[in-house]
């Protein structure tokens, strides 16, 4: 079974944080052609890099993100680090971001903090790079790191991709023990919450265990809600199965994949 492997696969789950916060505290809003120095507040400086990379101007973004994140903004931090992860703006450089990730990791966060959202998404990030390493830099692979990171964020936070990413290293036995069980309780989780992966993954298993209908089900069911990019592996689990099932399975899993997402229990 091949699925996808994702540098910093939390990213995209947060990446609505910008938006929320460039949205708030109306009296610090400033048009984006007005000075701004770098003696200018955190959230002023994080505002006008907002408006800047919205805007084109990444080189305008970088500087004044990197201005902010000197004075402790995190949600300026958390940008500069994706920028680096994907050279956008910047010539890429995963270590530049990780250390950025991990200066976030590093201060925590309080229950309730609008730094949440990064906090964790700095975790996931650190997962997915000890997990493969970065060429070239001193972080090397460590999968019981990488293990233990998703650990914290899927039992802690209950975030679906760390769920889903905890339980593939469990099924494959990286960074600890192998454990099926385990593996298809986080995948039950994930699924729930609506994760295409997680679906596809849990109903390949269910379906191995000898549960024909209801697998089908739920590997056709996440094929309507992949990403394009997770699609292709999702459809390769689905077609393997079908083509060893019953034509009434097949027809009878094909009518209940619909339900899948209105009755996820």
């Amino acid at each position: 079974m091949q699925t996808p492997d994702w540098k910093y696969p939390g990213k995209l789950l947060f990446s609505s944080l910008l938006f929320v916060l460039a949205g708030t505290a109306a009296g610090h809003a400033f048009d984006i052609n007005a000075g701004v120095s770098k003696e200018s507040g955190p959230f002023d400086l994080f505002k006008f890099g907002f408006k800047a990379y919205k805007n084109g101007q990444k080189q305008e973004a970088v500087e004044a993100y990197r201005y902010a994140a000197e004075k402790g903004h995190t949600g300026s931090r958390w940008a500069l680090a994706n920028m680096y992860a994907d050279g956008d703006g910047v010539v890429e450089d995963d270590f530049e971001a990780f250390k950025i990730y991990a200066e976030i990791a590093s201060q925590g966060v309080e229950p309730g903090s609008e730094d949440t959202g990064f906090f964790v998404n700095a975790l996931l990030a650190l997962a997915g790079y000890y997990r493969k390493g970065i060429p070239g830099s001193p972080v090397k692979t460590d999968l019981t790191q990488a293990r233990q990171l998703y650990f914290q964020v899927a039992s802690t936070f209950g975030i679906p991709e760390a769920q889903f990413q905890l339980a593939r290293m469990m099924l494959s036995g990286e960074g600890g023990k192998t454990s099926t069980q385990q593996a298809k309780k986080w995948l039950n989780l994930a699924r729930k919450s609506g994760h295409p992966g997680a679906m596809a993954v849990f109903g390949n298993l269910i379906f191995q265990e000898g549960q024909s209908v209801r697998g089908l089900a739920f590997m056709t069911a996440a094929l309507d809600k992949c990403n394009p990019s997770d699609c292709l592996w999702m459809q390769d689990l689905q077609e393997q199965a079908f083509s060893l099932a019953s034509e009434d399975d097949r027809r009878v899993a094909i009518a209940l994949a619909p339900e899948i997402y209105r009755q996820p229990e």
